[in-house]
């Protein structure tokens, strides 16, 4: 993040925040995990599918330490931050295995300490002591992180991008009733408290237009705005772009001077903190995207999460941290962006759903000008709730997934009651993505985007051993990001 975005200060507090953590780190080596994702993308899952497999032994053939059986013990601990709401990893994990059904989705900030005994892989380091390292993993909402680009942005650079957004595509259809107020709105009038909170409603309504499951935008800041939380109803949320002339300042007393007001109280209350606070602490950071959910949705959605995927990469400083980069201004060294739900396609598209991926956040990398090292891309399924098979039609033999449909799912006119499997054709991505962005750019709204059967399934029952004992939740590449992310911090 430049240092114009956060005041001096700021930057003292998270040297000295840095500092405690460098300190501590000393006698309990650590490492701090940032989860995060964009609307409904699975963080509670992988959080909770990634604690099991470790706690229980599970299928990580890919996560070396584990696999080579350095890894001695792995537990939980008391979290660090006792002002951070603990991540309810038990009432998650009952509800995929004991409930099957997903969890709830992350509405605030949370943290877990997962410790790891473990067997250097080099003999000189045992010498000394075993190893021990905790990794402090800290969700929150992938709203949160796409406030981040607001400390940069004053109210009139907002409300110009932000009513701009708004008369685009299908957003045109959903932000008619805001837009309409705001064209309405006389921004020299004196400010009166029901007219923002009007203005304010209306602007949150068209946001959670976009975000619903028909849409599945993804560009959709002031994100608290989604998630209120405790500030529901306060000033800090009660205000809403406006139609601004390109020079001259509010007059003081307006309409317009108390919604500059307020949007600085939100970036001041709301941004800075989280900023300070959590994501300028953290070391590693995975970021969670539904690419099939878009793809489903159309091409706006599609193009929505590449912007999405640029304003969220630019939070990002990539690269390795020195000592002293460390102790003063933390870097996250390693970030990993992770397509889910790839056990919705047939494992011969998992390759194609990564190149997918890929191509969006390289294409988001060049329009920022960042260099791509400290980044990668996966697919993955944090749990595995299908099985391959295939099926003959026709004298046509075709890959199929075979799962449980959530109780109301509704396939091809069929209704399901949560109990009876079933096979679906999960459709084709296209081998090489080019041609599906060159199409983008040239014709927009009029492509017609590969057909992908997106099936809510429920979770899976786990298959037990010969002793009655449940195995781990089953995954698709989950030891492969752990690899990424922390294996190296287990050498």
């Amino acid at each position: 993040m430049p240092p114009s975005l956060t005041s001096f200060t700021d930057d003292a507090l998270i040297a000295f925040d840095n500092l405690a953590d460098r300190a501590a780190g000393l006698v309990n080596p650590t490492i701090r995990l940032g989860v995060t994702g964009l609307s409904r993308s699975g963080k509670t899952v992988f959080i909770s599918s990634l604690v099991h497999n470790l706690l229980n032994g599970g299928r990580l053939p890919l996560f070396e330490p584990v696999q080579s059986g350095r890894v001695s013990a792995v537990r939980l601990e008391p979290q660090p931050d006792d002002a951070v709401p603990r991540f309810q990893y038990e009432d998650h994990i009952r509800a995929l295995v004991k409930d099957r059904v997903w969890p709830d989705s992350t509405r605030a900030i949370s943290e877990l300490r997962l410790t790891l005994d473990y067997q250097s892989a080099s003999g000189w380091n045992r010498l000394f002591s075993p190893g021990r390292l905790s990794i402090d993993i800290v969700d929150y909402p992938g709203e949160w992180l796409l406030d981040l680009p607001l400390l940069a942005k004053d109210f009139r650079t907002f409300s110009e991008e932000t009513l701009a957004l708004a008369k685009t595509g299908i957003r045109a259809e959903l932000s008619r009733h805001w837009l309409g107020m705001t064209e309405a709105a006389d921004i020299a009038e004196p400010a009166d408290e029901m007219k923002a909170r009007d203005l304010a409603t209306a602007f949150a309504d068209y946001l959670k237009a976009c975000k619903s499951d028909e849409r599945s935008l993804s560009t959709l800041p002031p994100g608290r705005f989604l998630l209120p939380g405790d500030l529901d109803g306060s000033p800090a949320l009660t205000f809403a772009p406006l139609k601004l002339p390109s020079e001259g300042n509010a007059p003081k007393g307006s309409l317009w001077a108390m919604m500059e007001r307020r949007y600085e109280s939100y970036k001041a209350v709301v941004v800075k903190p989280f900023f300070r606070e959590h994501f300028a602490r953290l070391d590693r950071q995975i970021v969670l995207v539904d690419a099939l959910q878009a793809i489903n949705r159309g091409p706006e959605a599609v193009q929505d999460l590449e912007r999405a995927l640029t304003d969220v990469l630019a939070c990002f400083r990539p690269g390795t941290n020195s000592l002293l980069s460390s102790l003063l201004g933390r870097r996250i060294d390693r970030v990993l962006v992770a397509a889910t739900k790839a056990d919705h396609l047939h494992h011969e598209s998992h390759d194609r759903l990564e190149a997918l991926t890929r191509r969006l956040v390289d294409r988001a990398i060049e329009r920022i000008g960042m260099a791509g090292a400290g980044i990668d891309v996966m697919a993955i399924a944090s749990v595995r709730a299908t099985r391959e098979a295939t099926v003959t039609r026709d004298g046509q033999t075709l890959p199929v997934i075979v799962g449980t449909p959530m109780d109301g799912e509704t396939i091809a006119g069929e209704t399901f009651d949560g109990n009876r499997k079933t096979a679906v054709f999960p459709g084709d991505l296209p081998e090489n993505p080019r041609w599906l962005f060159e199409a983008l750019e040239a014709n927009g709204a009029k492509v017609h985007l590969p057909e992908v059967n997106v099936v809510r399934f429920r979770p899976p029952e786990l298959e037990k051993t010969g002793e009655g004992i449940k195995l781990s939740v089953p995954h698709i590449r989950l030891d492969r990001a752990m690899q990424f992310l922390f294996g190296d911090r287990l050498a």
